[in-house]
């Protein structure tokens, strides 16, 4: 019987799979493109937010939020789909990937950082290219642009690091060092220990509650628009268009409002700044009234 991943609504995590035996099963640049273009088909259809990725020949890895519970769903049809065309143009029969891909759980900030970095370092550690920049088939371009990314969500990203040069100054001093990642009954896992020893505590009683209900962890899915708004307005008491943004207290309103929209309604930046009461912000600075927001209602 295979054993449940470690995973939850909102949940973070470093994902890859290899090819079987090792084969080099992105053989051209077609099969990458067709292996991207799935990718972007995939996560917009199971509302999965991916935050990086790099494609090697014979492996790929992702960074991935599960923001719908769907990462099981998600890796299945992304690789059932692929291996699919892999047969169409190679032949033979059977799996083109080695088993189950793995999962890591992340946590954020400073470890989410940690392994964006080393996961688009991969091309140099293999010695294909001597900077980052040179690999054409990671995420590493879709970074620090003017525009959203197709199906990366680059901005979430870019909100992570303080600068462009803040990721690059990493980037640099990152290319010899392995991931801290910690072994446990539950799976693979980066973070602090009392992450890890909350995680597997949450992973418990999810587990307790799939027995006694019979659900499964791919029923969530993201809350609509309409809904957060509502039950924003009725747990802060005030109507939107009535939050004074001159304010401290409405200035924090709006951040928690950011985090609401991008964490349970799965929007983009690009739509969220479409609402009233953000379109005065500069939409290349919501990803750091995301993270600052953030930051401040953990501590509360």
């Amino acid at each position: 019987m295979r054993r449940a991943r470690i995973t939850f609504n909102g949940a973070y995590h470093h994902v890859m799979n290899k090819g079987i035996e090792g084969k080099d099963i992105f053989f051209d640049e077609n099969a990458i493109v067709y292996f991207l273009e799935s990718m972007k088909e995939k996560s917009n259809k199971l509302k999965m937010r991916i935050l990086a990725y790099c494609i090697m020949p014979n492996h790929f890895h992702l960074i991935v939020q599960n923001s719908s519970g769907k990462l099981s769903a998600f890796m299945k049809q992304l690789n059932g789909q692929y291996g699919m065309y892999y047969r169409k143009k190679k032949g033979g029969r059977g799996h083109v990937f080695q088993g189950r891909f793995k999962s890591t759980l992340i946590q954020e900030d400073t470890y989410m950082r940690m392994v964006i970095i080393y996961v688009l370092l991969n091309p140099v550690r293999k010695g294909i290219v001597s900077a980052p920049r040179g690999y054409r088939w990671s995420s590493i371009g879709e970074y620090y642009s003017e525009e959203d990314s197709p199906f990366v969500d680059n901005k979430f990203l870019e909100g992570m690091f303080n600068s462009e040069e803040e990721m690059y100054k990493l980037l640099n001093e990152w290319k010899q060092k392995d991931l801290p990642i910690r072994k446990t009954r539950i799976g693979d896992i980066l973070g602090e220990d009392v992450f890890i020893k909350e995680s597997i505590k949450r992973f418990d009683r999810r587990r307790k509650r799939t027995k006694s209900r019979n659900m499964r962890l791919g029923d969530y899915r993201f809350r609509s628009f309409e809904e957060i708004i509502k039950e924003f307005e009725e747990e802060k008491g005030i109507k939107l268009n009535k939050i004074s943004l001159n304010t401290h207290k409405g200035k924090q309103l709006r951040g928690e409002l950011l985090v609401l929209l991008k964490d349970e309604g799965g929007l983009t930046y690009s739509e969220i700044v479409k609402t009233p009461v953000f379109q005065s912000l500069k939409y290349s600075s919501l990803g750091k009234l995301y993270k600052r927001a953030l930051k401040r209602m953990k501590k509360e």
